[in-house]
């Protein structure tokens, strides 16, 4: 009798020889380029990179890792968050808080406390303040507080098997009852102005060209270190049970396994990588405001990952590019039409292009091939 042997297909490669130059070249322009047109390259040469651009491809680099955590879960594992903004903004404040403890008695009242709390006429630091004037324990905090917070809530809305628009909702909520607490004086988090006039980190003056060019870098190299831990995730055995879940839940259970594992552990991941962008997100731009936890930001995240294209993972970060880049461009040439143009923007993705620009770009090389 003769037995019929089978044969496992082949693990795919992290990333394709294309891909990898592509990746070469960006770590290229994030670690090598940016740096010297923007520090070593007269201001008054064309190629010169200015700081004013620097921030802002900054921030966005901040934005697209959120985007990307949003394309884990949503694109990969079919649960959309309206509440991502929640943990950005929780990353930014943990960051704050050392940042505001590294001003020292430099702030108008000459206090080691922040000005805020002299001014409200506060004696001690508050008990969630204790560990903040540790660097060390600033980047452990930034990590656990976001992923805590998204461990119990996805533990308790997993196991109530609590999907779809439901699930949307009660995040979009949890986020807004977070932004009413911050608003609160008595928090101790600044109130409605939050945390701002930033002066050291690690004891280095914050607002110098040196400073924000490492900050740049920094930022840089973790968005192409999320990328590439996520690609590793979605094609492993893991990454092809999330997007089974994705596809159908129920016959997942049917197959023996438990989604519950899964989608706690993929949110907890996407809630650290945007706790991580947030904090990477403040000393770049100076501020962290409850403002940041508002249900329009964490809608953002959602639409940059619909414009870029889902379940692609370089889309979300294309997304996060056009749509900053093109909110920038409006806000300032037409800032009452930014919202309209949002709203249609993602009005005409998901009716027109339902796969994003990515899917676009794909559909038409396709096209092009097959006629060739």
């Amino acid at each position: 009798m003769t037995m019929t042997t089978f044969k496992l297909p082949q693990a795919a490669p992290l990333l394709t020889r294309k891909a990898w130059s592509v990746f070469l070249l960006a770590l290229i322009v994030v670690g090598v380029l940016a740096p010297v047109f923007n520090l070593l390259v007269p201001a008054g040469s064309a190629f010169h990179l200015s700081d004013y651009a620097i921030a802002l491809i900054g921030k966005i680099m901040c934005y697209a890792i959120c985007a990307l955590a949003m394309d884990l879960i949503w694109g990969y594992t079919g649960i959309l968050s309206l509440g991502h903004g929640l943990f950005f903004a929780l990353g930014g404040y943990v960051m704050g808080m050392y940042l505001m403890r590294q001003i020292g008695q430099d702030g108008n009242y000459k206090s080691n406390l922040p000005d805020f709390m002299v001014f409200l006429d506060w004696k001690e630091l508050p008990w969630h303040w204790m560990l903040s004037d540790s660097f060390i324990a600033t980047l452990c905090l930034v990590v656990l507080a976001p992923g805590f917070i998204a461990f119990v809530f996805g533990y308790f809305a997993f196991r109530s098997r609590i999907k779809g628009v439901y699930f949307s909702i009660i995040t979009q909520a949890m986020t807004y009852a977070a932004m009413l607490l911050f608003f609160r004086n008595e928090t101790g988090f600044g109130g409605n102005n939050g945390f701002t006039d930033f002066k050291r980190i690690l004891d280095l003056p914050i607002a110098t060209p040196n400073m924000r060019m490492v900050l740049f870098v920094i930022t840089g190299l973790t968005l192409l270190g999320f990328y590439v831990f996520s690609r590793w995730l979605v094609g492993s055995k893991y990454g092809r049970v999330l997007m089974a879940i994705r596809d159908a839940e129920t016959r997942v259970m049917f197959s023996g396994y438990s989604p519950l594992p899964y989608k706690l552990s993929i949110w907890v991941i996407s809630a650290v990588m945007c706790g991580i962008a947030g904090a990477l997100y403040v000393p770049q731009v100076g501020i962290i405001n409850p403002g940041e936890m508002s249900a329009a930001n964490s809608i953002e995240i959602a639409v940059w990952a619909a414009v870029g294209g889902r379940g692609t993972l370089i889309g979300p970060i294309v997304g996060a590019f056009l749509v900053n880049g093109a909110k920038s461009w409006l806000t300032v040439t037409a800032p009452e039409f930014w919202l309209y143009f949002l709203g249609a923007l993602f009005i005409a993705v998901t009716l027109y292009l339902p796969q994003g620009v990515v899917g676009l770009v794909a559909k038409i090389k396709n096209k092009k091939g097959g006629a060739a």
